[in-house]
């Protein structure tokens, strides 16, 4: 079945002091990904961050009193950065994993989604499960969920980009078979894109 998936605001193990640090600051460093739309990403005509990740962090840093400082990266150097102090939290549809509550505290998910397959327009083969993909190069976000989901499946070939932007335009023009990532990103691609998947 669906795995569910949980977005979520995730905070070093020491909240507390870190709320004080930013407090004497005067700003909360929030770590996003800018290429992730719609949650987080410029928008063309103006170069400004936005999105609903953006709406979150404004809203969360407004209601501490704290003014927003984005701070954007690949999403592969975000959670280690968070973990080193670069920025203060990760609002960028993060996923709660065991591993990943181990090391952060995680706010209530405000975000619930399910891992997307994605083909091509004129795709033939129906897909109903990973393990139809053996023999198959399929496109992930570096270090995302679902690299790991898919890295399980045996035969499967995995080809990780940094950004979705990237594997679907791989996918479109044939460099890749699939590509697997968030349902809501998905839907917000496929309605404002115009490639042809």
């Amino acid at each position: 079945g669906a795995v569910t998936l949980c977005a979520a605001l995730a905070l070093p193990a020491h909240a507390a002091d870190l709320l004080d640090t930013a407090k004497a600051r005067g700003t909360l460093r929030i770590a996003l990904e800018g290429t992730y739309p719609p949650f987080n990403f410029k928008d063309p005509k103006t170069g400004q961050l936005t999105g609903y990740d953006v709406d979150v962090a404004r809203l969360v840093a407004a209601k501490l009193g704290l003014k927003p400082e984005f701070v954007t990266t690949e999403w592969t150097a975000i959670p280690s950065g968070l973990g080193a102090g670069k920025y203060d939290v990760i609002i960028s549809q993060v996923n709660i994993t065991p591993k990943r509550e181990q090391a952060f505290d995680f706010s209530t998910p405000y975000t619930y989604s399910t891992p997307q397959l994605i083909v091509r327009r004129n795709e033939r083969m129906e897909y109903k499960k990973l393990e139809d993909l053996k023999g198959k190069k399929v496109g992930v976000g570096q270090g995302s969920v679902f690299e790991q989901q898919v890295k399980a499946v045996p035969g499967v070939e995995v080809k990780s980009y940094p950004a979705a932007p990237e594997n679907l335009q791989d996918l479109a023009f044939g460099r890749i078979d699939a590509a697997l990532n968030d349902s809501l990103m998905v839907a917000y691609l496929l309605k404002s894109s115009q490639l042809p998947i």
